[in-house]
């Protein structure tokens, strides 16, 4: 990790304790997992933009024998 930069975040708590559940981690590890899930959004959104675009060389059906 770079820097660091403390915060103070006002959460509602049902949704820290969901959200930590759901990661089976810590308040600091829950809530970089869910910047790290934020700040990855771009790349999401332009893959899905690339859906049906892209054509590939090998059949999946292939791969798949492949195993």
């Amino acid at each position: 990790m770079a820097h660091a930069k403390k915060v103070t975040v006002d959460v509602p708590e049902d949704l820290l304790r969901r959200a930590q559940k759901a990661t089976g981690q810590g308040i600091t590890g829950t809530i970089r997992t869910g910047l790290q899930l934020v700040a990855a959004t771009g790349a999401y959104e332009a893959l899905r933009r690339l859906r049906g675009r892209v054509r590939f060389s090998v059949d999946w059906r292939e791969l798949r024998e492949d195993r």
